[in-house]
């Protein structure tokens, strides 16, 4: 039944068979390894995603501890002199008039003041006080130029950014006029002199009589620009609709993929920033401060800004609020606070180059971490973009938020005040992990066990499929042979009983068949050995046997055989190996060599050349090698290793010319190795020949 299914069932449909069951198999192998392999890029992500949180923190830490130490600093250290704790008599230089300017912070330009009535000035240099002038004569040579170099950068940055405006006076310095330029704001001269008889004399101011008449344009108060630069993200937004200096885009530009964006990693720092933030850009109105400057209560600006003032620290010298972060349109940042003393308001602040302040607090942080080598690090101030750090991967020019392109890691918000700084880590590529390396080796190993299995199956399911074909081709087979010689042996034995056949030719009838009946014997001896090998009954008793025996039983056997079929047996031993000993199966033996012949008759009927050649030679001293060779049509390349195999014809069974079983040389090769020797055909011009190589040895090594 089995093999009646196998026969219906051809290699195509075996193919689609087991590549169906091999889709079926591999689609959720398949879609396994996807998910484990997804799993383990989450984790991967998942870690890099926590060291970017870890890094903001770091850089956060870092700011807040240097401006919790700018909070601690008492107002009056902004100016060139501060008074002696022992007295207001005593005078000595103010810790942020050392030079060169040096700080926690990178990028730091130098801090600056701007009082009630607008006058600039800033701890590097005293501001026409005598004793401030005694104390700037004991600078180095070249060391005022130094900071007056610093002080006009500061106070050009300030004016460049419309914080500031200058005017002209005339100072008194080392007994003589000189003149120089005041920055101040837009205020009207005379309300800058009511407000400086009323500062404290920290540091005096010059007579008011030394200052200008000049009436400004503006008739905002003083320090309303520093307001407006405080004023929340959204309204200053919706006021200034200039683009920010470097023309990076905006956030909302970058065209960042989300895909691991609802599982990310809570940070609960990032959410008490998020809060504080908010908190900070509502309007709020704070209680227990001073009074506000004349004046102020007038403007809407001032009011608006008095409401959203954080919280006021009262000291015994005065009361200062907490610091304010802003990046000026000139590209700097600034961090300034509102300072008030004698009911007098004061601007104290920080200037930062941006450049230095990113490289060393950013990019040197980011470019250290192993985060570089799988994101770049976007930089945002209120939702533009300042900077771009790239990672492992350099670009030659500094993209636009158009151009980014990348899967969103991290973005995190820094604290107040510099909560207006956003970072944006952006995935460029993203390792798997350790993991995946298995996972990709265990795939690879599955995807091989898979193909070679069903490469295998598909083999042997081929090869049943042509055993049970040639299995019906040899029943086929042999019910023809079987037939035909029966059929011929009944004739002739039927013509013979009846007296039909004269006399003279009776003799040939006998020989007819004769032959017959041996053919008949040699196919039923196959078919025999062919069933006791298949039962792994095949049972030799090899025993050592002289050639020059075997070429007489060969001579015996085949001569007959050979005659009758209209050939000439031509039979040659070589001398050195007439006198050695073959380890064979003498009936086994003889069985192959009249199966070799009867080949070599059946496949060489037409050649013009009818002989067949039975030789013996020595092949080294343990080996002796039989051959049986024709003069026909030869075998063809590709059929060289098939026609050992069971079954194999090269024929149709339905167009062949030659008879035969197809087990001949099957059971040829199967006998030669059972006695330990090969067998092999080669071509011969013309014809082919079999060559048996068995082992052997000599007479005198026998007993």
């Amino acid at each position: 039944m089995a093999a009646g299914r196998l026969s219906g069932l051809s290699r195509g449909r075996l193919r689609k068979i087991l590549a169906l069951f091999f889709l079926l198999l591999l689609i959720p192998t398949a879609i396994l390894i996807q998910q484990a392999h997804r799993q383990l890029k989450w984790e991967s992500f998942r870690s890099f995603q926590v060291r970017a949180v870890e890094l903001v923190g770091r850089i956060d830490d870092r700011l807040l501890a240097w401006i919790a130490e700018e909070e601690a600093r008492p107002e009056a250290d902004y100016g060139f002199l501060v008074a002696e704790s022992g007295g207001t008599d005593f005078f000595q230089r103010s810790p942020l008039s050392r030079f060169p300017v040096v700080g926690a912070v990178p990028g730091l330009i130098g801090h600056f003041q701007v009082d009630a009535a607008g006058g600039f000035s800033t701890p590097l240099l005293p501001v026409g006080a005598p004793a401030g002038e005694a104390a700037a004569r004991n600078m180095a040579p070249g060391e005022r130029e130094k900071r007056a170099a610093v002080e006009a950068r500061i106070r050009s940055v300030l004016r460049d950014n419309r914080l500031v405006t200058t005017r002209k006076r005339e100072t008194p310095r080392d007994g003589k006029m000189l003149a120089e330029e005041e920055s101040f704001l837009d205020a009207p001269a005379s309300g800058r002199d009511q407000a400086a008889a009323k500062t404290p004399a920290r540091e005096p101011d010059p007579p008011a009589s030394m200052g200008s008449s000049m009436e400004m344009a503006s008739n905002e108060p003083p320090q309303a620009a520093f307001d407006r630069l405080r004023a929340p993200a959204k309204a200053r937004a919706a006021k200034e609709k200039k683009p920010i200096a470097g023309g990076l885009g905006r956030v909302e530009e970058l065209k960042l993929q989300q895909s691991f964006r609802p599982a990310e990693v809570l940070d609960t720092r990032g959410m008490e920033e998020d809060e504080r933030v908010r908190q900070a850009e509502e309007p709020r109105r704070v209680s227990g401060g001073q009074p506000p400057q004349p004046g102020e209560a007038a403007s809407p600006t001032v009011a608006d800004a008095e409401l959203m003032r954080p919280a006021r620290i009262t000291t015994f010298e005065g009361a200062v609020d907490s610091f304010d972060f802003r990046r000026l349109d000139s590209g700097e940042f600034v961090v300034f606070r509102n300072a008030w003393r004698d009911g007098q308001r004061f601007i104290q602040g920080v200037l930062i180059a941006e450049g230095p302040f990113l490289a060393s607090l950013v990019r040197a942080a980011f470019r250290d971490s192993s985060l570089s080598v799988v994101s770049d690090l976007i930089v945002a101030h209120r939702g533009d973009i300042i900077d771009i750090i790239d990672g492992a991967s350099s670009r030659d020019y500094l993209p636009g938020a158009d151009e980014l392109r990348g899967e969103l890691l991290h973005q995190g918000r820094l604290s107040a005040p510099f909560s207006d700084l956003e970072l944006i880590f952006t995935v460029t590529r993203l390792p798997a992990g350790p993991g995946a390396t298995l996972i990709f080796w265990l795939s690879a190993v599955l995807l091989i066990l898979l193909s070679g299995g069903f490469y295998l199956l598909y083999r042997l399911g081929g090869r049943q499929i042509d055993l049970a074909r040639q299995q019906q081709d040899f029943v086929s087979a042999v019910s023809h042979e079987l037939k035909t010689p029966l059929t011929s042996i009944r004739m002739y034995g039927e013509l013979l009983r009846e007296g039909w056949v004269p006399e003279e030719k009776r003799r040939g009838y006998y020989d007819y068949i004769h032959d017959e009946s041996e053919r008949l014997s040699r196919l039923i001896g196959n078919v025999l050995q062919l069933a006791r090998m298949t039962r792994n009954e095949l049972r030799l008793e090899c025993v050592p046997v002289g050639v020059d025996e075997l070429m007489n039983d060969i001579r015996s056997r085949s001569a007959s055989q050979i005659e009758s079929a209209g050939f000439r047996l031509d039979l040659q031993c070589d001398p050195s190996a007439a006198g050695s000993l073959a380890e064979v199966d003498r009936d086994s033996f003889s069985q192959v060599i009249i199966n070799l012949v009867d080949n070599a008759i059946k496949f060489s009927r037409d050649a013009k050349k009818r002989r067949i050649d039975i030789a013996c030679r020595r092949d080294g001293e343990e080996r002796v090698v039989f051959s049986v060779r024709d003069y026909g049509p030869g075998i063809a390349r590709d059929q060289m290793k098939k026609i050992f195999d069971l079954f194999y014809r090269g024929e149709n069974e339905l167009t062949r010319e030659t008879i035969g079983t197809g087990i001949g040389l099957a059971l040829v090769s199967q006998l030669v190795q059972a006695m330990g020797g090969r067998v092999q055909v080669v071509n011969r011009e013309p014809g082919a020949e079999f060559l048996v190589t068995l082992p052997c040895r000599r007479d005198a090594d026998v007993g």
